[in-house]
């Protein structure tokens, strides 16, 4: 059975991020119902009781991953960021925006994309801890634009929500390339952005302020 031994012991912050890595990439190559407590203690050298001693239940440990990976000082930041664009009504550059991040975070954090995916085809809670905790509240802002910008005439009548589908339909892109490693014919994350937005503009556009919207 691992143990710690003098030489490998690490203070309590360096221990848990190890485990939340270690778990990580065992989830995302494995699935959940693929990987054990055991074996993420045997990959990191340690003991189940190790893994406990951080992450009280299996929910902390998951929350865990999750704040590890998707930081709120991050998420803070760039919701700051898209606010202004909000309050601009400039709806190209918040769409960009978006589309920008929707293919890097593929591209940055491929291991925690397909964590992600796992999760969500085995039912598993992540998949539902972070639609509630990242997901939901993001969307209920888009969708609160949208529906004011639809009424300004500045984008055409529809649901929201569908709107927003359409923005992230840009992830199919981002899996085949960074997730499956399917980049033929070759083509590069700006310009498909660029594309995929002028389609969006194009495809969004209202029927302006002193029209009335069919």
């Amino acid at each position: 059975m691992p143990s710690e031994s003098p030489h490998s012991r690490m203070s309590g912050e360096d221990r848990r991020r190890q485990l939340i890595d270690v778990a990580i990439d065992l989830f995302s190559r494995k699935g959940f119902g693929g990987t054990t407590t055991k074996e993420i203690a045997a990959a990191a050298g340690v003991t189940e009781a190790i893994i406990f001693r951080h992450f009280a239940t299996k929910q902390d440990f998951y929350k865990a991953i999750l704040n590890h990976k998707c930081s709120p000082e991050d998420g803070g930041a760039w919701l700051a960021e898209i606010q202004k664009m909000m309050d601009a009504n400039d709806d190209e550059g918040l769409f960009r925006f978006i589309l920008t991040k929707i293919v890097s975070f593929d591209r940055e954090k491929p291991q925690l994309a397909r964590l992600l995916m796992h999760a969500a085809l085995e039912g598993h809670e992540l998949a539902i801890l972070h639609h509630n905790q990242i997901t939901v509240p993001v969307g209920d802002i888009f969708k609160q634009y949208i529906a004011r910008r639809q009424a300004a005439g500045a984008i055409r009548h529809g649901d929201p929500a569908v709107v927003l589908y359409a923005i992230a339909g840009i992830a199919q892109f981002a899996i085949q390339k960074y997730l499956y490693q399917c980049n033929s014919p070759a083509l590069a994350d700006d310009e498909v952005i660029e594309t995929f937005l002028a389609i969006l503009m194009n495809g969004l556009k209202g029927p302006g302020p002193t029209e009335t919207a069919q």
